[in-house]
């Protein structure tokens, strides 16, 4: 049993000596007591697919919040929350949003009422597993072609994937949707959900616990890793912590990272709205977003922010393009090619920034290349 910073215990750790990277875990993977029968299940360090979850017990019923990246690790989640759910089976399911690692785990618990956005529900509907074999495939490809950009780019593709068992995930959407606010009562619980996307994807909500002072962010809070937009804008995602702040909630859990407090939405404020002046000075100077955000990844600003500390710092590529589509008025979607290319040009990023975090996904830092 070991204590978070928050003072949370992990009644549950799963005894990983290792993240899904292979980093050093900066907290231990497991079961946390939030106390007042309230549970996170966090995913250390937060990287790509590190995402956490949470459970709400009751009298007779329990909440599950989320589902993980694959079978087997929502497995290994559900059955350290069984004696949890003995007396207090679960009933309903809540997913956050529609990315994968957020509901690709719910074929386990798919006879239950599983409760998203509308617009969550619309993503999880395109968001398929097969998408992400076939990005790990891709990878492969193009690690054996020789070109140093391209072998960079493919190994970065087959790291984001290699933890993970996408091919046993059979797509389980939700059941039950809602648009504004949803209010819950489960075993005597009240759970208030709040759909506040779009801004990390279109269909973004969070879970609020009040008589518990706990609230379940998703991914409106990457805390010690950083944040990537796929929807936006960044004034919505701006409102969403305004929201936090006047919840008062006494502890936050991420959607990645470890357990915070409100001093942990100020720090994911501060990178947005540091973003957002850094991109759009470049963007009225003409420069492109791709050298938009190497400038800034560059910058003494970002490395005094600390930014450059978090995990995936190159993930700054994907939210300055956004932000350069909102620059110009640009609305829906992004195509699956526009995706592709955005995700190239950050993995060449994250290979020019060696010592960054996680080290897996970088190849020049574990192995030399051969020359261009």
């Amino acid at each position: 049993m070991t204590i978070s910073a928050h003072g949370a215990k992990c009644i549950a750790p799963t005894g990983a000596k290792q993240t899904r990277f292979g980093e050093t875990p900066a907290y231990d993977e497991g079961l946390y007591d939030l106390g007042t029968g309230v549970y996170a299940w966090l995913v250390p360090n937060g990287s790509w697919g590190e995402a956490n979850a949470g459970l709400v017990t009751g009298n007779g019923q329990s909440a599950l919040i989320e589902t993980l990246w694959d079978v087997p690790k929502t497995r290994v989640m559900l059955e350290a929350m069984g004696p949890l759910c003995a007396d207090a089976p679960i009933a309903s399911v809540i997913n956050t949003h529609g990315d994968g690692d957020h509901f690709f785990g719910n074929e386990l618990v798919g006879d239950l009422e599983i409760i998203t956005s509308a617009a969550a529900a619309g993503q999880m509907a395109h968001h398929k597993p097969a998408t992400m074999v076939l990005l790990s495939r891709l990878g492969a490809a193009l690690g054996a072609l020789p070109f140093r950009s391209t072998r960079q780019t493919g190994h970065w593709f087959q790291a984001m994937c290699a933890p993970y068992d996408f091919a046993g995930v059979s797509p389980t959407p939700a059941n039950r949707t809602f648009e504004g606010e949803l209010d819950i009562e489960r075993g005597g619980r009240s759970l208030r959900l709040i759909e506040v996307g779009p801004a990390h994807t279109e269909g973004d909500l969070m879970v609020h616990v009040p008589d518990a002072g706990v609230l379940f962010a998703g991914d409106i809070l990457f805390i010690g890793c950083t944040p990537v937009m796929w929807a936006g804008p960044v004034a919505n995602w701006l409102k969403a912590l305004d929201l936090i702040e006047r919840l008062e909630p006494d502890i936050i859990v991420p959607g990645h990272g470890p357990l915070t407090d409100i001093s942990g939405v100020a720090r994911v404020r501060d990178y947005w709205t540091f973003l957002a002046d850094a991109a759009r000075s470049r963007f009225e100077r003409g420069i492109k977003a791709d050298a938009a955000a190497r400038e800034i990844a560059g910058s003494a600003d970002f490395k005094a922010r600390g930014f450059l500390e978090w995990d995936s710092p190159e993930r700054v590529v994907m939210n300055c393009h956004m932000l350069y589509r909102e620059f110009q008025g640009k609305t829906g979607a992004l195509s699956t090619a526009q995706v592709l290319m955005i995700m190239r040009n950050q993995a060449l990023l994250a290979h020019a920034l060696p010592r960054s975090r996680p080290a897996a996904m970088r190849q020049n830092a574990a192995a030399p290349l051969p020359p261009s």
